[in-house]
């Protein structure tokens, strides 16, 4: 018997009922052989959010370079890692799929300094703080939409397991073990990054996951665009090597099989745990990743240029609500930024309402309600750029540039 097949969120648990609800009832066609999650997993990787990730950064920015992993690279390591972790474990992989393929789908353009800027703004309009966690919830639940068999768009409408796995998946924790909370809790009642735990046991397999995959690969990356040298590698092998396993070297293939052996090995019902050693080498990688790629002054002089270029475009788009003819005067100079303003007004078409009766084939929810809510402006401005791969996000700046 496999170390946690009691606990797998299958149809013989206890709480699967809860695990497979929806807000709203998503329809059913004849004949479908998938299982709830299974369904929620098509769902996430037909939409367009997890398109876009292929063009969204990681790490670093914008780079020429097709073999620097992307967001979309990285989510399916993660993927991968949690799949494996969790079929030895005799857990649900149909689960872990769902949520490791929407966990990172509402993160900003340009990582993590993205989504810096843009809780910023946010606080500055009053609006809830920005995190990328909340906002890949957010995204799944209110902004992403999918097609019927007549071309209306709809909601994803994913299940609580799964939407719970996504906000609740915070990779920068750092934890030895992870244990599952024990209720099912409304979660947009969740305030901040890891404030709870995820409550299947699946959801912490990807929790831990999302660490595995961006470890080694980020040293990789960093290693070819020349950001670190062979010799700091090396001297961070000599270290890691000091106890526990030698690793013959630090690379995606070493350091992923070591912790997803030390995982399966190490976890049981109290939890998805590491062993002390797998621990404490977790921890000397993730600081030596702060210390010389993270935290490194060309990624904070980049972050700044970043931060010009989202408030540049939000000012931008900000100003035309200030005017009575908001709508007809975008209609108006879309001639001249035909990037930036026509797919913010197909933006505002699918979620806003200002009225009028929405079209027929809108049948997702309203997000932006105009005629009450003096912070929709701000709201849909803020999610338009968050929605925004890097490449989009500086050709839309490069229209304000032109003349």
């Amino acid at each position: 018997m496999k170390a946690l097949e009691n606990e797998c969120m299958d149809e013989h648990h206890p709480h699967y009922k809860q695990a497979i609800s929806r807000r709203d009832a998503l329809y059913q066609r004849k004949h479908d052989i998938r299982s709830p999650f299974s369904r929620d997993y098509s769902r996430l990787i037909f939409s367009p959010a997890y398109r876009r990730m292929k063009h969204k950064t990681q790490v670093f920015f914008a780079v020429d370079d097709d073999h620097v992993c992307t967001r979309s690279e990285h989510v399916n390591l993660v993927d991968s890692i949690s799949y494996t972790i969790a079929k030895e474990l005799g857990l649900n992989t149909e689960l872990t799929k769902a949520i490791a393929v929407g966990h990172d789908l509402g993160h900003a353009p340009f990582g993590h300094g993205g989504e810096k800027i843009l809780r910023s703004l946010a606080k500055d309009y009053g609006l809830p703080s920005f995190w990328h966690e909340r906002n890949s919830l957010y995204l799944c639940d209110d902004l992403e939409v999918l097609e019927d068999d007549i071309h209306h768009l709809h909601n994803l409408d994913l299940t609580y397991a799964v939407r719970d796995g996504i906000i609740s998946h915070c990779g920068e924790m750092r934890q030895r073990c992870i244990t599952p909370r024990k209720e099912a809790i409304d979660l947009s009642l969740i305030e901040r990054p890891g404030q709870y735990e995820p409550w299947t046991y699946e959801g912490c397999v990807v929790k831990m996951a999302d660490k595995i995959a961006y470890l080694a690969r980020d040293i990789e990356d960093a290693l070819r665009l020349d950001v670190i040298t062979q010799a700091q590698v090396d001297a961070l092998l000599k270290t890691l090597n000091q106890f526990g396993t030698p690793f013959s070297a630090i690379n995606n293939g070493v350091i992923v099989n070591y912790f997803i052996l030390d995982v399966v090995n190490h976890s049981s019902p109290e939890g998805i745990a590491l062993s002390e050693e797998a621990f404490k080498k977790m921890q000397l990688i993730m600081n030596f990743n702060y210390a010389c790629i993270y935290e490194i002054k060309r990624v904070k002089v980049h972050t700044q240029y970043v931060q010009l270029i989202m408030h540049s475009l939000f000012d931008f788009l900000y100003d035309y609500g200030q005017r009575m003819t908001f709508v007809d005067d975008l209609k108006k100079d879309m001639i001249h930024y035909p990037k930036l303003i026509s797919h913010y007004l197909a933006w505002l078409e699918k979620y806003a309402y200002f009225g009028e009766k929405r079209e027929a084939i809108y049948e997702n929810k309203v997000v932006y309600d105009f005629t009450c809510d003096e912070k929709a402006l701000a709201q849909s401005i803020i999610d338009y750029l968050a929605g925004m791969t890097d490449s989009f996000l500086l050709a839309a700046f490069n229209e304000l540039l032109s003349f």
